[in-house]
């Protein structure tokens, strides 16, 4: 019992001294506690600094000698002085009547320097990194930048990149920054696979996505470069396809690329389901917007009941309806389609509904990641600006056009909500590309007065300045041409959607017998009024000098038994150097679903222009031609191609028609013949006159080559061409001409397309079928082409 009361009474006195010394602690702490919150020091001293002046440590803190401070006065300013970025550590602790401020700062970048880098140059990765000369150093930040550079280089193909690095200590808390990179190889794409694919071949898929398979002209295009964004953007390059194209139920299961460590190249994936194709069911729009009738709107959707389904129809619709009701007063109303598909017989009927949307308001737009291209240039893209109502169908607009630009890999438009409930932001993240471009190109023709190589040139900017202009410098020539010229547009003349322009030209030919030197200029201005109808107003002026060669001269007289010319040909000579002063009104109507490699659609333009605004040629010519392109076969990627074209000119005054205002023939108009080959002839000196009317006409199939892997950009052609040219004016002094009549030619012939670095070009081989006696045959003929 004694012991037991021994070690009650001695356990007693030990919980009695606890409790005492925690008592005595907790009056420690709230003693210190309460003289923190009401804390004064006489002085602010500021330790560790370097480079910062102390002066302006104490100007980021608010605690002043003087003036009480509390606990969360000190949390602040070691915040704000972490918050400059300056330094690595701070220490703010009370010292007597003292607070010491003792401060660590961040190593200053004097240098950031790359080693051994060929195919990135110093100022690409110096933009990629985020270390700078004169900016502060940290471990993190290098190793982030590590991991930037890499990325950069991902980009352009080199996964096994290594990048290293050194800092090199510098003395007074300065050091350079070395990253040390190892290129490596460049990363290859062996091949792309679809899987799953049926409606459309493999070979028609991969020239939809902008992922290609490597190949001979792959270190010049860049197409082959992997990289995890750009399949994302493939596979919605892909569902556009299908969905314009009637499959409503397509998807892509899965898209890969797995990259071979031995070989270094990818092997790209893309498994897809299509579905079944529908077409357009019952189409009709409701209106809950008592004072809008939906039928009267029915005029202006474009998807129509057993047509395909196209996606692409169906938003145009929405953007119609939209304008029209926004255009009579309902700003805020809301176009939903509601789809309704039909399994059996694979129809989707459509049923446009237009409610009062929710009322919000544009409170402002910003626009992010423009290094170079200025803000108003994307800004003037939107239909809508600060104030406007919302309008998500215009919004939608917006970034199709800004995609269209060619100014950017990649846009996206966001909204985030406003200062006010009925207010949004739109932020618009862009992100640029290189819009300089030079290309080279050769050709060469056979037969006629132009027969020999030839060779162009040209650079061009589609976003000049940052200003979204364009302009082109371009320089050519072969045995017997030379071409010079400057253009320049402006693609929103005075603030609004009229694109001004000039091209500035000369042109120098060598004929047989004589030679001619243009030199002119043209002023015009282009007008949208749809999205696949514009228009064009131009004025040109040109002065026209000839004269013979000299074998053809004589003491500076013409001498008939060294040249046999035409008389037509010797007064237009005679008469230069002459103005051509003229005003021209064009019209095009595009639906060409893609202008680099048409598969469907109409391009037609028609132009009348009327010479005699001064000068001496006067006449009124009116041209017209067209191209309808169709695909025939999707699953082997067949594409028809039926053109045609006419043109007539007409000349007025006491002059008459001068013979160098007259239609020549060109392989636009026939393949097979010589430029200038076919029409009337003078029969004394066999020169071909050109004529006052023509009429062509071509049937053409294209088609992938087999065995050629479609990344080359080759296909081939077969084509049938005809063509009359008749109707000479000209005064030949009583020489009779030859063809004057309305007589047929026609060819047949081969063709191979190439869609090179440089530029499409062409080669054609043609045999006349059907030719007269005088016209000029060339069978041959190769250089850039495009049939627009």
């Amino acid at each position: 019992m004694k012991a037991a009361s021994k070690f009650l009474s001695a356990a007693s006195a030990v919980t009695l001294s606890a409790a005492m010394v925690v008592s005595g602690a907790l009056a420690v702490q709230f003693v210190a506690t309460s003289a923190a919150e009401a804390a004064v020091v006489s002085r602010v001293e500021v330790s560790g600094n370097q480079r910062i002046d102390a002066e302006t440590i104490r100007n980021y803190i608010t605690i002043k000698p003087g003036k009480a401070f509390s606990s969360s006065d000190i949390d602040g300013a070691v915040k704000a002085l972490f918050g400059t970025g300056l330094f690595s550590d701070v220490q703010i602790n009370q010292v007597g009547s003292t607070l010491v401020v003792k401060v660590a700062e961040y190593q200053v970048v004097n240098q950031v320097l790359f080693q051994n880098n060929k195919k990135l140059k110093d100022n690409a990765l110096a933009a990629a990194v985020q270390l700078k000369p004169r900016g502060t150093f940290s471990q993190a930040t290098l190793d982030a930048d590590v991991e930037s550079v890499k990325a950069a280089y991902r980009r352009i193909g080199r996964d096994d990149v290594t990048v290293t690095t050194q800092v090199m200590q510098l003395g007074d808390n300065r050091v350079n920054v070395v990253f040390n990179i190892a290129e490596g190889d460049r990363t290859q794409i062996a091949a792309i696979n679809f899987v799953g694919n049926s409606a459309y071949s493999s070979r028609r898929l991969s020239d939809i996505i902008n992922t290609k398979r490597s190949s001979w002209v792959s270190f010049i295009l860049r197409d082959d470069v992997y990289d995890d964004d750009k399949l994302r953007a493939d596979q919605e390059l892909l569902r556009r396809f299908y969905y314009n194209h009637g499959y409503a139920d397509f998807q892509v299961v899965s898209a890969v690329g797995e990259l071979d460590s031995a070989t270094n190249k990818y092997t790209v994936t893309i498994t897809v389901q299509e579905g079944d194709r529908y077409t357009f069911g019952d189409v009709s729009v409701e209106s809950s917007i008592p004072e809008v009738d939906g039928k009267s709107l029915e005029s202006v959707i474009e998807t129509h009941k057993g047509d395909v389904y196209n996606a692409k129809n169906v938003e145009d619709s929405i953007i119609a309806l939209t304008e029209k009701v926004a255009g009579s007063g309902y700003a805020f109303a809301q176009v939903t389609p509601r789809g309704d598909r039909n399994f059996e017989n694979h129809t989707i009927s459509v049923v446009y509904t237009i409610d009062q949307g929710t009322k919000a308001y544009i409170e402002r737009i910003e626009i992010r990641g423009n290094d170079r291209t200025r803000d108003y240039v994307i800004r003037r893209e939107f239909d809508v600006s600060e104030g406007d109502a919302f309008n998500q169908v215009l919004i939608k607009r917006a970034k199709k056009r800004l995609e269209n630009l060619n100014y950017f890999e990649k846009v996206d438009i966001s909204t985030v909500p406003g200062s006010q409930p009925d207010q949004v932001v739109l932020v618009v993240d862009v992100v640029e590309k290189s819009t300089g471009e030079f290309s080279v190109g050769a050709g060469y023709s056979t037969g006629g007065d132009t027969a020999g190589p030839s060779v162009e040139g040209s650079v061009t900017e589609r976003n000049f300045l940052g200003r979204g202009q364009f302009i082109k410098l371009s320089a050519g020539g072969g045995k017997n041409s030379r071409d010079y010229s400057l253009s320049f547009t402006e693609p929103y003349f005075l603030g609004r959607r009229i694109a001004a322009g000039f091209d500035i030209f000369k042109q120098t030919r060598e004929y047989d017998n004589y030679e001619s030197d243009t030199v002119g200029a043209t002023v015009r201005f282009g007008l949208p009024i749809t999205d696949s109808i514009s228009t064009q107003l131009a004025y040109n002026i040109s002065q026209e000098k000839y004269k013979l060669e000299d074998d053809c001269v004589t003491g500076g007289v013409y001498d008939p038994a060294k040249c046999d010319v035409s008389t037509a040909i010797l007064d237009g000579i005679e008469q230069s150097p002459w103005i051509k002063s003229s005003v021209s009104l064009g019209l095009v109507y595009n639906t060409i679903d893609d202008m680099k490699s048409p598969h469907e659609g109409i391009y037609a333009t028609t132009t009348v222009e009327v010479a005699g605004l001064g000068g001496d040629a006067k006449f009124v010519k009116v041209t017209g031609r067209g191209s309808i392109y169709q695909t025939l076969s999707e699953q082997y990627d067949l594409v028809g191609l039926v053109s045609g074209g006419a043109g007539h000119v007409e000349g007025y005054g006491s002059d008459g028609l001068r013979i160098f205002d007259q239609f020549q023939s060109t392989d636009r108009m026939i393949r097979g013949f010589a430029y200038g080959g076919i029409g009337p002839v003078d029969t004394a000196t066999g020169d071909h006159l050109g004529g006052t009317t023509y009429f062509n006409a071509s049937a053409e199939a294209q088609f992938p080559l087999p065995v050629v892997p479609e990344s080359f950009g080759l296909r081939g052609a077969v084509f049938a061409d005809a063509a009359t040219l008749y109707g000479s004016k000209v005064d030949t002094a009583g020489v009779t001409q030859d063809s004057v009549g309305m007589k047929l030619r026609a060819s047949v012939g081969l063709g191979l397309m190439w869609a090179s670095p440089f530029g499409p070009i062409r080669i054609d081989y043609a045999i006349p079928v059907k030719k007269e006696a005088r016209d000029d045959v060339q069978e041959f003929n190769f250089g850039i082409s495009t049939r627009f």
